[in-house]
């Protein structure tokens, strides 16, 4: 059976991560079934993170300030998570599966495909958006 999406549901939760007016930072989608729902959203990084066990696969979209002292911006981002006891031919679906997320999400600067615990940690991903980000003014400031 194809995978579908509930788009409406994913919508709302990715534009509250997109709402300046809101403190929600970043929202999950994983798979019940062969339907892709929203898992939740909030303000805490950490929470996001423990979302993303060994045993599950997910997309986060999730916003990350990032800028220099010139410059502060919000930047976003599209994580696959794709935990290391997920069977074989799930993992070859996530890659068609991500189409049907990125018809919702679709402002983002950088993306991630993540299996390894390590790589969530939110300094290396704010370190590889300031990267994405183009010019970087701290070193001017010292």
């Amino acid at each position: 059976m194809a995978t579908r999406i509930d788009k409406e549901a994913c919508r709302e939760s990715y534009n509250l991560v997109r709402d300046d007016n809101t403190e929600i930072n970043w929202a999950a989608f994983k798979y019940e079934g062969h339907m892709i729902v929203p898992a939740g959203q909030g303000t805490d990084y950490e929470e996001f993170k423990s979302q993303c066990t060994d045993d599950v696969r997910l997309f986060g979209f999730v916003r990350i300030t990032t800028g220099d002292a010139m410059s502060k911006r919000a930047k976003f981002t599209l994580i696959t998570w794709i935990g290391e006891n997920v069977s074989g031919l799930q993992r070859a679906k996530i890659s068609t599966d991500k189409t049907l997320v990125k018809d919702i999400v679709q402002n983002f600067a950088k993306e991630f495909m993540i299996s390894d615990a390590r790589e969530l940690e939110e300094d290396y991903i704010r370190t590889e958006l300031k990267k994405a980000g183009g010019a970087n003014y701290d070193a001017q400031g010292e």
